[in-house]
């Protein structure tokens, strides 16, 4: 299965009557993507309450909202977002807990209409995962998540990832087009389209071919992984200013990339390879993220779903002067 990255939707969350907005936006996009009366209806029901809880126990913050590529059509994922000292997640995961104006059906009636329900909350704030599928969607969750956001709410971003699943094989790109803007997209695409064709060929090859097929756009950085499950291995390469790292409950390991240019001048990028990753957490994070994160300071947070950890990531540690994303994978050894 291949999945390809499109622009995480923000919704500012910063008194009531913004609530409805949230609701409907969130409706519109199940209803055009395929949900039924019944399944956009679950949508517009999440969305109100996290919007609610939002402005009940942070003040202000954000609603995130993207659509989820699937076998058949999409589902659809929102996460709440604040920067406020948190709830007591035991009161509101309790049902006949209101947040505020809502029917009170706690957001352990929300854990049970979303499909995936997630939540990490300490004094620095609040990220809650909802996942939204179709009734007739039978698909298992696919545990990735990306926060992906261009410059100034640009239409166009430099940034490009991709993901491919093949049985117990992952692929996963990252490119940084440089600057931002229409002509970094273009040049990102071009090597995007390059790896989608072959996203488990040879890395020395594979860079190769992106290169080749970059020339004449501005040209980038680009990372990508290959994960074996059946093998327990990780190949990555990279040229350029992409961050990568591998981490485990209890340690991290840096991936190094090559300094130039995809598209304009490089050496031979050489592949590293990681043994005894299963079960690890891939993170490649483009230059629009400061480099300075440590998932140990958020005790907990590596064993929350992927989409939590990347949004949390970009709330933290955005630097706000470039196109970001941040892209995180579950790496697992099976998938349905």
């Amino acid at each position: 299965m291949n999945i390809a990255g499109s622009l995480t939707q923000v919704l500012l969350m910063e008194d009531s009557s913004q609530i409805g907005h949230a609701r409907r936006t969130a409706q519109q996009l199940a209803e055009r993507h395929g949900f039924d009366e019944r399944d956009a209806g679950r949508v517009a029901l999440v969305a109100t309450e996290l919007a609610s809880n939002v402005l009940k126990h942070a003040g202000r913050g954000e609603i995130h909202l993207r659509l989820i590529p699937r076998l058949s059509g999409f589902g659809i994922e929102m996460l709440a977002v604040d920067r406020a000292q948190g709830f007591v997640l035991d009161d509101c995961l309790a049902d006949g807990y209101s947040t505020g104006g809502t029917q009170g059906i706690g957001l352990g009636a929300i854990s049970r209409q979303a499909e995936v329900f997630d939540v990490f909350a300490d004094s620095r704030g609040a990220v809650l995962l909802a996942r939204l599928y179709r009734s007739d969607d039978r698909q298992p969750d696919l545990r990735y998540g990306v926060s992906q956001h261009s410059l100034h709410n640009d239409p166009a971003c430099g940034d490009v990832w991709h993901l491919t699943y093949d049985r117990s094989h992952i692929s996963a790109l990252l490119i940084d087009g440089l600057g931002h803007g229409e002509e970094a997209e273009r040049a990102a695409r071009a090597g995007e389209q390059a790896f989608a064709r072959a996203p488990f060929t040879d890395p020395v090859e594979l860079m190769e071919d992106l290169h080749r097929d970059m020339i004449g756009t501005r040209g980038g950085a680009v990372a990508f992984a290959q994960f074996n499950g059946e093998r327990d291995q990780l190949t990555f390469a990279g040229v350029g200013n992409i961050g990568a790292s591998l981490i485990a409950a209890d340690k991290s390991r840096g991936m190094a990339s090559h300094p130039g240019i995809v598209g304009a001048q490089y050496r031979k990028a050489r592949p590293f390879d990681y043994a005894h990753v299963n079960g690890h957490l891939l993170i490649m994070y483009s230059d629009g993220l400061q480099s300075r994160w440590n998932l140990q300071d958020y005790p907990g947070l590596v064993h929350r779903h992927p989409a939590v950890i990347a949004t949390l990531l970009h709330r933290d540690f955005c630097r706000g002067r470039d196109d970001v994303t941040v892209l995180v994978v579950a790496l697992e050894a099976a998938h349905g």
